[in-house]
């Protein structure tokens, strides 16, 4: 795992920890069942409070993301869980949201709309 924390973001410690785990997770480059650093491990690594980590994991868990395992440590759910896969849906609807807001701005119909999805998705399947 790896973590890089920005003191001029604007965005509080805790919560750059909490979304660059979530998008490792996401992205697969951590594993379902995989170990996460102590809370002390990834605290000193980062030079930061444990508070803040622990703050960090308290809501990846609560979200789903993550679970504690009483003397082992954290862990990254399964992939086939179920708040995973609603959090991942979620995301796509933020983004289509935006993108239609985007459409109606530059006057676009929802058949040209259409298109450009149908376009970006051939695409990405090449």
């Amino acid at each position: 795992m790896h973590i890089v924390i920005s003191n001029t973001s604007d965005l509080p410690i805790y919560v750059q920890i909490k979304e660059q785990v979530k998008e490792q997770i996401l992205s697969g480059e951590l594993e379902e069942d995989e170990m996460l650093p102590s809370l002390r491990q990834l605290a000193k690594d980062l030079k930061i409070s444990v508070l803040t980590t622990t703050r960090a994991y308290n809501e990846l868990e609560e979200e789903g993301f993550i679970t504690s395992r009483q003397g082992k440590g954290f862990f990254v759910m399964s992939s086939g869980s179920n708040l995973i896969r609603e959090q991942l849906i979620q995301e796509v609807e933020k983004n289509l949201n935006s993108a239609i807001l985007a459409a109606e701005r530059a006057s676009m119909t929802d058949e040209e709309l259409i298109k450009l999805l149908r376009l970006l998705l051939e695409v990405n399947h090449e």
